[in-house]
């Protein structure tokens, strides 16, 4: 898939580690319990927590937490809302943030801060999601000889299209629709399958040289540390250099 701007991988490698581990995990909890609660307890027939609860599985998430997440519905009133914040980074990247808060002023001041201290700007509504397709996506991991005869392989599963092989990784997009059975599918051939997720992947991109994708990922990062957000998206695409450890 042309443009593909790393930014996931980026991402992935970062979540390595324990403190990012422990945030993940919140967020997992957090989709979960919305999912439960706006479709009901039982995953047969409510796609969206069946959806969080494989992706928890994918991120190392214990049983036993996914369960207390599901189970914690029924006695906890808290109430998260979803929120989509646009804006755009230096140089003029896309940036897509999504939200679960249960304060919509603290999430909107946190999110409107970094964009301004990180040299960005917030959009109004509509500005950027415009520039992105909401899509399924697959990470595969493997040999990148395995992994391009995946890649081929998955166009015949239904998957729509897939980023060049690199860094030991494969990402495989998909209609929402056909999500669950691709994966099926890529399990049955034997692939590594490390996440499957809901994403918003750009239409057009905009490609930046070093500095500027150094100073959009510095944006990135701290919109991604923030505690009420689950999600960054951007249509920047970033030299290999860049993010790497």
């Amino acid at each position: 898939m042309s443009g593909h701007s790393h930014w996931s991988t980026i991402q992935r490698k970062k979540g390595a580690n324990d403190a990012k581990r422990a945030q993940l995990f919140t967020r997992l909890s957090k989709e979960i319990a919305v999912a439960a609660k706006e479709g009901g307890e039982n995953i047969e027939f409510n796609p969206r927590l069946r959806l969080a609860v494989q992706k928890a599985k994918d991120g190392g998430m214990p049983n036993d937490n996914i369960d207390r997440a599901i189970k914690k519905v029924s006695t906890d009133s808290t109430d998260f809302e979803e929120i989509w914040y646009e804006g755009y980074g230096p140089g003029g990247a896309a940036v897509l943030v999504h939200a679960l808060t249960d304060n919509r002023n603290r999430t909107s001041n946190d999110v409107r801060s970094t964009f301004s201290r990180q040299g960005g700007n917030i959009g109004e509504v509509g500005s950027v999601n415009w520039l992105f397709d909401r899509r399924g996506m697959i990470v595969i991991s493997g040999a990148s000889t395995d992994l391009e005869t995946i890649s081929l392989e998955s166009i015949d599963l239904g998957a729509l299209d897939f980023s060049d092989p690199s860094d030991g990784s494969l990402e495989i997009y998909t209609e929402l629709e056909t999500l669950e059975t691709v994966r099926e599918g890529l399990t049955t051939m034997g692939a590594k399958i490390v996440s499957s997720e809901i994403s918003m992947l750009p239409t057009t991109t905009i490609d930046l040289d070093e500095d500027i994708a150094n100073q959009n990922i510095k944006l990135l990062e701290k919109l991604d540390d923030l505690d009420d957000v689950q999600h960054v998206y951007t249509n920047g695409v970033f030299p290999d250099s860049v993010g790497t450890p």
